[in-house]
């Protein structure tokens, strides 16, 4: 299993995890428009807290496949 090791940002060491958690944010944001586009919005009550379930599932994923 490949291991993903620590960014160096202007010498600052950036764990991981922040790495996988601003892909997924990154992949939110391209995503929001076709599931918008899509109607995805009207079929939940609370469209938000769905889009928060896709972020964390998204973020799971990545670090589970990383």
């Amino acid at each position: 299993m490949p291991m993903f090791h620590e960014l160096v940002i202007g010498g600052v060491l950036v764990a991981p995890i922040v790495s996988y958690a601003v892909a997924a944010l990154l992949i939110i944001f391209l995503l929001r428009p076709l599931l918008h586009a899509a109607g995805i919005s009207r079929m939940f009550s609370h469209p938000t807290v769905a889009e928060l379930g896709l972020y964390v599932t998204i973020f799971g994923l990545i670090t589970l496949y990383s």
